[in-house]
């Protein structure tokens, strides 16, 4: 069952207010920095289902490779009797593969994603071509504090976070995230994708791709900030940025400015230098072993790796801690 109109009129106001104060504080520090989070409204969700199949962007093709070749293998690893909960759920395409080999009467899925529009519209594709699955949609930031449905007796909870979003957050964050995730999947586990470390040129045409998606996706978030919430500036203010910063092992996404200007916000108003910027995004690139140890300081216990033949891309199976 959908949610009824006044639900959904007052989930918009409570994130269009956050995602205001959010953006005040943003361009208010010194170096202004926001959250990557607020990319996937309904346009950037869109946005970025594209840039997935674009031919720079390898994540998405390599990972997709590894779960039909090996869903098999992961969903034993998961067992029978399942809770599936899949963070930052998105368009529901990677978690297909994996329910595909997984006993459908024996799964609850709970996908988690900040998009409630799109996170519902991809729920009612995946219940048409899935009949007798349950799912229970969960429209929350999986970062914050949420409540996740009752596991049902005799069942675990496991998770999946693919796409290398761990990769956005940075290592406090990274960290925080994997210790949440032990608490709520005591006793299950956790499949996550992480994109490794490699050579800076493909890193670079991954996120700087010819037919300018990227760039689109990364100017969505100022777009969104006129749309939703009435900022002003510039139509042409800012410009995509994006580059590898080896000191950190991360690709970095900016809005720069192209000359000295104002953004108004709220009637707040924010100046910025030319060349100045606003961060919008990091995704770090790690090595399976220091992953693994960063899981075990959380409370996982590393488990089976599943990795391409380029070493690009790795999904890791983490065993969670018993429960208390």
């Amino acid at each position: 069952m959908k949610p009824g109109i006044e639900w959904r009129q007052a989930r918009a106001e409570a994130d269009n207010a956050q995602f205001a104060a959010d953006l005040h504080a943003a361009l208010g520090r010194t170096p202004k920095a926001i959250s990557p989070k607020y990319f996937y409204d309904e346009a950037g969700s869109r946005l970025f289902e594209q840039i997935c199949d674009l031919p720079e962007y390898y994540p998405t093709r390599t990972e997709l490779a590894l779960l039909q070749a090996h869903a098999g293998d992961m969903a034993a690893q998961m067992g029978e009797q399942v809770q599936l909960v899949e963070y930052g759920a998105g368009a529901l395409r990677k978690v297909r593969l994996l329910l595909q080999a997984m006993p459908r009467d024996s799964v609850q899925f709970v996908p988690v994603d900040i998009s409630g529009p799109h996170l519902l519209g991809a729920c009612d594709a995946l219940a048409s071509d899935f009949p007798g699955l349950a799912i229970q949609p969960l429209v929350a930031d999986f970062t914050r504090p949420h409540t996740l449905p009752p596991c049902p007796a005799a069942t675990r909870r496991v998770g999946f976070f693919p796409g290398s979003s761990i990769g956005n957050f940075t290592p406090a964050e990274a960290d925080a995230f994997l210790r949440l995730a032990a608490a709520e999947l005591a006793g299950g586990g956790l499949l996550i994708g992480i994109d490794l470390v490699k050579d800076h040129a493909v890193l670079h045409a991954a996120y700087n791709d010819a037919a300018g998606v990227t760039a689109a996706f990364n100017l969505n978030v100022l777009e969104r900030a006129r749309r939703e919430l009435g900022a002003e500036f510039p139509d042409d203010g800012f410009e995509h940025l994006a580059f590898y910063n080896p000191a950190y092992r991360r690709i970095e996404m900016h809005l720069r400015a192209t000359r000295p200007l104002t953004l108004q916000l709220d009637g707040e108003r924010y100046h910025f230098l030319e060349g100045e910027t606003l961060h919008t995004e990091h995704s770090h690139k790690y090595t399976v072993t220091g992953f693994q140890a960063m899981a075990e300081r959380a409370g996982f216990k590393p488990g089976a790796v599943w990795t391409d033949a380029n070493g690009w891309f790795a999904l890791l199976w983490l065993q969670g801690p018993r429960p208390v």
